[in-house]
């Protein structure tokens, strides 16, 4: 969360009046402070924020632990290199990192504060492999009680942890084993070396993995390693992802486990043909897919994670010419998309806590929210419209990827304004695709000059339109006054005598804005002949049924 200078002043006091708890830790913060302690406090006071209902806990660095008096630190004033702490807890515990570092200019001294957000639940988080707690003041392994309680937080009510009766390692797919093993270690490779990756059983891989429990098989291994033949241990419940083709053309299949390769196999049935750019006035088109690869697996693979197997239902890809719409059951468990792209939030509960911890550490997800952020980032990279999150239905969540340019404008200004930010952005996405903008976005939009029209026809401004090298296309879609239309029906007649209204849609259609559609055309018309006859200007000398409209007589 992002707090001003007066915010983080007030939060240090309550901080202080408290003093030290498990959830929080005042160290001086010396330059020196290694990273291997840093990761431990974060590990550690993260699972005790977790056992004690927090939603985050801090370490603050400037304030001596035994006065209670803020002395300020000298650590990492470079700022890049403070930041860069973020991805080093991320690379020791591989799944967890703070939420933000904030810095305070107090004046005893500079003051930092550490946000570090609860392990989920069910989710104990560890630093190199090992759990750590505090008891009081001090810092230590996490104790067996406290990580037994943590990890049985989800156990009774997750469907993804219970074992299977009687299945056994012969019921994993050995492809999948390898697959497992390669993307662990890759994972690891700063705590693990490839040869001792290599040399570690297949009940030690899957324990460590946390796809098994103590070396028996859960129902997650065989949703991600089992044979397809070993499905059926998993009945009632369907074990499954449909692909489905629609359109001129109609085609579908069925992928069952192991999902950690059944994903690749089903993207490949996507068709995915290379798609050309152009801006304005340039020679070399910007070639791009027409889906990113990374984009459809990491939304493929959050269907599954966050799929209520309790349904009985399956994972849906529908390919449509110009879209994939993917659905799983169950409503979006925790949040809303939103709060993910533009609130940086972390979930701090799963649906399928057992699922989503073995393929964070099989590198198919993170548990840290970014999946959701990531995928429109990488949508924005590309200069597509951006994702779409349908959460009407109560008990599903349908998330729709594009395959085409929408607005050649939005593309070409995604192309020469890199820095604009994601919230504009995904504003003006809502204005291209013709979706509700709330007033404030639309008034933000305006004061930018970003957009222009009125409601519902609003679109892209001349000043973007200018930016894009898009005047022709601006024009095409800006609404004229009315007086410009009033004045051709009136030249019309005036020319020609009388006219019916066929012959006036001819006049008009071609000339309005193409922001409008057909039937928006013609009651713009029918205003338009309303509006002159109420002023006096023309007349219907025909019928209702059958109009005749002609100039009205002036009287002198």
């Amino acid at each position: 969360m992002a707090l001003d200078t007066t915010a983080l002043s007030d939060l240090l006091s309550r901080l202080l009046a408290d003093w030290e708890s498990e959830v929080v830790e005042f160290k001086r913060g010396k330059d020196g402070f290694s990273s291997d302690d840093l990761g431990k406090y974060a590990s550690a006071l993260a699972n005790e924020a977790n056992l004690r209902g927090q939603e985050r806990a801090w370490l603050v660095f400037g304030v001596d632990d035994k006065t209670r008096q803020v002395c300020g630190t000298s650590y990492k004033e470079d700022a890049e290199r403070l930041q860069a702490d973020k991805q080093q807890v991320l690379t020791g515990t591989g799944t967890f990192t703070f939420r933000d570092i904030h810095v305070l200019a107090h004046p005893s001294g500079r003051v930092i504060l550490f946000e570090i957000p609860a392990a989920p639940r069910g989710m104990a988080i560890n630093w190199k492999g090992h759990y750590f707690g505090r008891a009081g003041e001090s810092l230590g392994p996490l104790g067996q009680d406290k990580l037994d309680e943590i990890r049985s937080q989800t156990l009774a009510t997750d469907w993804t942890a219970q074992v299977v009766p009687e299945a056994t390692i012969a019921d994993l797919d050995p492809e999948a084993l390898k697959v497992a093993r390669e993307r662990f270690a890759a994972k690891y490779a700063n705590r693990f070396s490839a040869e001792d990756v290599a040399a570690w059983s297949d009940v030690a891989l899957l324990d460590r993995a946390k796809v098994t429990q103590n070396g028996v098989i859960t129902r997650t291994a065989l949703l991600l390693l089992g044979k397809p033949e070993s499905a059926w241990r998993l009945n009632p419940h369907p074990a499954e992802i449909t692909w489905r083709l629609e359109g001129e053309e109609r085609a579908y299949e069925h992928f069952g486990p192991p999902f950690l390769l059944a994903t690749t196999q089903l993207f490949s049935r996507i068709r995915n043909v290379q798609l050309r750019i152009l801006p304005e006035n340039a020679l070399l088109a910007h070639e791009v897919a027409k889906y990113d690869q990374k984009v459809v697996l990491e939304a493929l693979h959050n269907c599954i994670a966050h799929q209520d197997y309790n349904r009985s239902g399956r994972v849906v890809v529908r390919e449509y010419p110009d879209r994939l719409v993917l659905e799983n059951d169950g409503a979006f468990f925790e949040g809303k998309p939103e709060d993910y792209i533009l609130r940086d939030r972390v979930p701090r509960r799963y649906r399928n806590a057992f699922l989503a911890q073995a393929m964070t550490e099989l590198n198919m997800i993170d548990h840290m929210g970014y999946g959701i952020l990531d995928i429109y980032q990488r949508q924005r990279q590309r200069f597509f419209p951006l994702p779409d999150y349908d959460l009407e239905e109560s008990e599903m969540v349908r998330l729709t990827i594009h395959g085409r340019v929408v607005d050649q404008a939005y593309s070409r200004l995604l192309m020469q304004e890199a820095g604009l930010p994601l919230v504009d952005v995904l504003a003006l996405d809502r204005v291209q695709k013709r979706l509700p903008v709330t007033e404030d976005a639309l008034r933000h939009l305006r004061i930018h000059k970003l957009v222009e029209g009125r409601k519902p026809n609003v679109h892209v401004s001349a000043r973007v339109a200018a930016a894009t090298d898009s005047k022709a296309e601006y024009i095409r879609t800006r609404s004229q006054d009315d007086e410009h239309y009033t004045r051709l029906i009136v030249d019309y007649l005036r020319k020609f005598g009388n006219a019916d209204r066929a012959e006036l849609d001819r006049l008009l259609t071609d000339k309005l804005s193409e922001a409008l559609s057909a039937e928006q055309k013609r009651d713009k018309i029918s205003n338009l002949l309303t509006k002159l006859r109420r002023q006096g200007s023309i007349l219907n000398a025909g019928s209702r049924s059958k109009p005749e409209w002609r100039l009205a007589e002036r009287k002198e």
